[in-house]
């Protein structure tokens, strides 16, 4: 049987109890969020969204992949601040959002962002948010206003032109990611008036860590069977466990137990569980392990990884309903300026280290803005035989008629 194992950073998850060994107790309990209203199905939406976002990533790309639902919605959500129209509710519905007012959406992402970077002490979590806009281009102060206060942005005009503003704009993306994400952006095209950017970094420690001296190499199947050699980490705990015919679940906490990593290895290929794998199926997973209170013990084999990804999600966000923004004939961003402007590409880089301590993650996600290209005149080049009349144009007569087979004879 063909096993691959897939991980996901859960991120947004609020609250699940601890693992508890017949030994040792945890010291901490988990802490209980407390939200707007509306905010547990705006989360449930951004997960809809993140695995949906996943799924169509992943169809399209061979090896290994993270993305960070979160980071994502945060900066597509500052994007959606300054659209108006269809561009707005194309990017509202892909996000999951109707119904809401932009100050609501704006307050929810708020109160999420201040609770879970206090939520555990043990866990080291960063979000910031930062928008960089050529210096001559004119912003509406609104916009800015918004960035600065619901999204706690930093706000910045650069001189484009200069190759100061590209090192200022990858120092951010390193600083923010505490040195794992170096750069984002290679260059900056003569045309880009704005990105906006979303960086998020996570170090947890697991409660219950890997014992280093168990660490051994061990055999992994490959998609297609073959088998490769990984240092394969263990422990044995008590933790939260779901399975069905497609797929089996575990759940392994960090720090205090609000943050969590869920491993699941699907019964047959990662292609084809990952085709049928939906917001429904994460939320089977999630509910089983919060509404019970049962955990086993287990001997958890699990693969030290560490990789970095990058990828341009253009393609599946269009398929996903964000449509006009990346049209720059019927792009509406005027939320931003008068000028006519569109979005040029949304962009993630990742990094994550899974090893016996804990997990070590960061993401940037990177959204171009561009000016609308006035296009350069049409052109008719005469490079070849030809044909001409010399006429009188009112009447249409026609003085002379000639051809041209060598322009140098």
């Amino acid at each position: 049987m063909k096993i691959k194992l897939l991980i996901l950073p859960v991120f947004l998850l609020v609250a699940f109890s601890g693992c508890e060994k017949e030994t040792v107790k945890p010291t901490h309990e988990p802490k209980v969020l407390k939200l707007p209203a509306n905010a547990l199905e705006v989360i449930s939406k951004s997960n809809d969204f993140g695995i949906e976002l996943f799924n169509k990533t992943a169809s399209v790309e061979e090896g290994n992949i993270m993305l960070s639902p979160l980071s994502a919605s945060a900066a597509l959500t500052m994007l959606l601040n300054g659209c108006s129209s269809e561009t707005y509710n194309q990017i509202q519905e892909m996000l999951g959002f109707e119904g809401m007012t932009s100050s609501e959406i704006n307050g929810t992402y708020k109160s999420l962002v201040e609770q879970l970077l206090k939520v555990d002490p043990e866990v080291k979590l960063a979000i910031a948010n930062a928008i960089w806009y050529r210096q001559d281009f004119q912003v509406k102060p609104p916009f800015l206003d918004t960035m600065s206060t619901s999204f706690s942005a930093h706000v910045e005009a650069l001189d484009f032109s200069l190759p100061s503003a590209l090192t200022t704009m990858n120092k951010w993306a390193n600083d923010n990611t505490f040195g794992k994400i170096p750069k984002v952006l290679d260059e900056i095209s003569p045309d880009a008036v704005m990105f906006l950017m979303n960086a998020l970094y996570f170090k947890g420690t697991w409660t219950y860590q890997f014992d280093k001296s168990k660490t051994n190499t061990e055999i992994f199947y490959k998609e297609d069977g073959s088998p490769i050699g990984v240092d394969m980490m263990h422990v044995t705990l008590n933790a939260k466990f779901f399975s069905n015919s497609d797929f089996k679940a575990i759940e392994l906490n960090y720090g205090r137990t609000n943050f969590s990593m869920i491993a699941i290895v699907p019964t047959g290929s990662l292609t084809d569980f990952y085709q049928n794998f939906s917001i429904d199926s994460w939320n089977t997973i999630s509910n089983s392990f919060h509404s019970t209170e049962t955990q086993l013990e287990w001997e958890v084999s699990l693969p030290k990884f560490k990789f970095s990804y990058e990828k341009v999600l253009n393609d599946q966000l269009k398929s996903m309903g964000m449509i006009d923004a990346f049209e720059s004939d019927i792009a509406d961003l005027s939320g931003i300026s008068d000028a006519d402007i569109f979005v040029s590409f949304v962009k993630q880089n990742t990094f994550v280290d899974v090893n016996e301590e804990g997990t070590e993650a960061a993401a940037v996600t990177t959204i171009g803005i561009e000016l609308t290209s006035v296009g350069n005149p049409n052109e008719f080049i005469v490079n070849k035989p030809f044909i001409f009349a010399i006429q009188e144009r009112t009447t249409n007569t026609i003085l002379f008629m000639g051809k041209v087979a060598d322009p140098t004879l």
